[in-house]
């Protein structure tokens, strides 16, 4: 595996009996990159991002993520990624320290580092006046800022974003760009899907799924470019428009 990628898959495949949900995908994914996860509802985006993370036992190809084989070593792969779904996934009756000090064991974090990063991070979201109460209390925007925050409090390799915007106002989404960027920054590969279509015109590549393939890959300029689409809006409507799937 090269040492400048972060992913890479060869023709992965998830089969449901007769449905093919993932039709041997390929594509590998720089370190540090920012690389968005299109499709629409029933693509295989999320069956996709199952394998990638470990959680689903692919049917047929190779992945290898963060330098672990995803076959042979998924328990080593989820140690060494972030993850944050589209469902809000802190625990709502748990005060922020409290779901600092919970993700921080699960990622096997010391006690020692737990209490020092996370200190940082509540200042960093400035949540000091916040931090003993219970996330439930807090703004969806908080809680998205916080949520992400806590996906890579352990510094992964990888941190798989699974629409980490949807239902935040265009300000926060904003800000949430920009805590993406400076994850990147860092080093942090983001894997992100997003069904805010200008949000893909911010990553660095794009895929666009559609009925469980893999249809194009590229830069946002190069794929408007490709297709004489202005925005990554009309590229995705001229290639979705095809789909044959109602829902994964």
């Amino acid at each position: 595996m090269s040492d400048n990628l972060a992913i890479i898959a060869t023709d992965l495949t998830k089969k449901f009996g007769d449905f093919v949900a993932v039709d041997a995908i390929t594509f590998e994914v720089k370190k540090g990159e920012i690389f968005g996860f299109l499709g629409a509802n029933g693509a295989g985006k999320t069956t996709a991002i199952k394998m990638l993370c470990g959680l689903s036992r692919p049917t047929s190809g190779q992945a290898i993520i963060s330098g672990f084989d995803i076959y042979s070593q998924s328990e080593l792969i989820k140690k060494n990624i972030g993850y944050m779904s589209q469902h809000f996934s802190l625990y709502q009756d748990m005060t922020i320290r409290e779901n600092i000090r919970f993700y921080g064991g699960i990622y096997g974090l010391k006690s020692k580092d737990i209490k020092t990063r996370g200190s940082k991070l509540i200042q960093e979201l400035e949540l000091e006046d916040y931090a003993d109460r219970f996330v439930g209390e807090l703004p969806l925007g908080w809680k998205q800022k916080l949520a992400f925050s806590i996906a890579i409090i352990h510094n992964p390799g990888i941190v798989f974003l699974d629409e980490p915007t949807s239902g935040v106002d265009p300000i926060t989404r904003r800000q949430f760009w920009n805590m993406i960027y400076k994850a990147a920054a860092r080093g942090i590969t983001v894997f992100v899907t997003t069904h805010y279509l200008e949000e893909a015109e911010y990553c660095n590549r794009v895929s666009i799924m559609v009925d469980g393939e893999m249809r194009d890959f590229d830069t946002p300029r190069e794929l408007m470019k490709k297709y004489n689409k202005p925005t990554m809006n009309d590229v995705f409507l001229h290639m979705a428009v095809r789909s044959k799937r109602k829902g994964d």
